[in-house]
C-alpha cells in the first residue's frame, strides 16, 4: 500500500484533507506528523483511531532525524504545518519564521535525500500582498504585507529554490480563504458563528471593507488532491472559489443565517496593515479540471450546523478574548 506523510495534519486543512483522502484513495494510507500546537486538535481525527490506513506520529518538522524517518516510507507528502494567524505574527514572528521557513527546509531536505516522487507545498494567496483590482496569477510578484504572510513567502521561495536547483518536484498551491468545520475559534467564520451560538456579539475589524474569497474547506481537498495526482513539477497553482464578499458582507450573511441583525456587530479598532483585497486567478488549477463545488450558502449551513452539534469540540479552545483572521 502507497503511503502519503502529511504535516500539520491535526489542523483544520490538514485534518480534512487525510478524512477526504483517505476516503478518495482506498489503496492508500497517510502517516500524520504534527506537533500539537495550539491548533492542532488530535481530536480532529478522532474517527480514525484504531484505522489500518492512518498512523499519527507527534512530533516537529525541524526535527531533521524524525522527518528522514518518516520521509523513507512515504511516496509523496503534503505539507501544511504552518504557523498562520495574521495577529499573532503581528504580535510575535519568531515561531512563524522557525516553522513556516525552517521547518519548510527541513522537510525539503528530507525528501530531496529520499528522492520523494511528488511534494505539495500548502501556501497562502496573501504572499501577494492586497490587490487593489484584478485577479493574482502566480506570476504576480509576491507583495507580502504581515511577518505571517512573510513567512510563507519565505517558504514559497525556498521551495521554489529546490525546484530550479535539484529539480526537486514539489508544486506549491497557493489558496484563499478556507472555511469550514474542525477551523479554530480565532478564524472570523468561527468565531462569528460560535459567539453567535452563544448569544454574544461579533467583532468586525474596521469599516468592514476588507474583501475576501472563500473556499468551503473540501473544495480546497479536492484542488491538492488533484495538483498532488496531477500537476506538474515545479508549478504553482492558486486555488480560488469566487465567492468573493467584503467583510460587513460576510458579516450579515451569518446573522441573517442565525436570525440576527446589525446590533450583533461591535466594531472593533483595525488590524495593523490589514489588507483590503485578496483575489487569485486560478484558470491554470482549472486547466487541470478543477471547478468549485460549493456554494457559499451551502457551505456556511453545514459550517453553522457542525459548530451548533459540536460545542464539546469548540467551547475549550475558546478564551474571553480572540482576535479575527479576515
Amino acid at each position: 500500500m502507497k503511503r502519503l506523510l502529511v504535516t500539520g495534519g491535526c489542523g483544520f486543512i490538514g485534518s480534512n484533507f487525510i478524512r477526504f483522502f483517505l476516503k478518495s484513495r482506498p489503496g492508500w494510507s497517510v502517516i500524520n506528523l504534527d506537533k500539537l500546537s495550539y491548533s492542532g486538535n488530535p481530536a480532529n481525527l478522532r474517527d480514525l483511531r484504531g484505522s489500518s490506513r492512518y498512523k499519527f506520529v507527534k512530533g516537529d518538522i525541524l526535527d531533521k532525524k524524525l522527518v528522514l524517518k518518516l520521509m523513507k516510507h512515504a511516496s509523496g507528502v503534503v505539507h501544511f504545518a504552518a504557523e498562520t494567524h495574521v495577529d499573532r505574527s503581528i504580535e510575535s514572528a519568531d515561531d512563524f519564521l522557525k516553522t513556516n521557513i525552517l521547518g519548510t527546509a527541513s522537510l525539503l531536505e528530507a525528501s530531496l535525500a529520499c528522492g520523494t516522487k511528488r511534494f505539495v507545498h500548502m501556501a497562502t494567496d496573501e504572499v501577494y500582498g492586497s490587490i487593489p483590482r484584478g485577479y493574482a496569477d502566480e506570476r504576480a510578484p509576491l507583495l507580502p504585507n504581515s511577518p505571517y504572510s512573510a513567512s510563507k513567502a519565505g517558504a514559497d521561495l525556498l521551495v521554489r529554490s529546490f525546484q530550479e536547483t535539484y529539480k526537486h518536484p514539489a508544486m506549491i498551491v497557493r489558496c484563499t480563504n478556507n472555511y469550514g468545520p474542525y477551523q479554530f475559534p480565532e478564524k472570523v467564520i468561527p468565531l462569528f458563528v460560535t459567539n453567535l451560538i452563544e448569544g454574544k456579539t461579533v467583532p468586525l475589524y474596521g469599516n468592514g471593507k476588507n474583501r475576501r474569497d472563500w473556499i468551503y474547506v473540501e473544495d480546497a481537498c479536492r484542488a491538492i488532491l488533484l495538483v498532488l495526482e496531477k500537476g506538474r513539477a515545479g508549478e504553482t497553482y492558486n486555488i480560488g472559489a469566487h465567492n468573493e464578499m467584503n467583510n460587513i458582507d460576510l458579516t450579515f450573511a451569518i446573522l441573517r443565517h442565525f436570525g440576527k441583525g446589525k446590533e450583533m456587530i461591535r466594531c472593533v479598532k483595525d488590524r495593523l496593515g490589514h489588507d483590503l483585497r485578496y483575489a487569485v486567478n486560478f484558470n491554470k488549477l482549472k486547466k487541470l479540471g478543477f471547478k468549485p463545488r460549493w456554494t457559499f450558502a451551502k457551505g456556511l449551513a453545514v459550517t453553522a450546523k457542525w459548530y451548533r452539534e459540536n460545542p464539546q469540540w469548540w467551547q475549550p479552545l475558546k478564551q474571553d478574548k480572540y482576535t479575527v483572521k479576515s
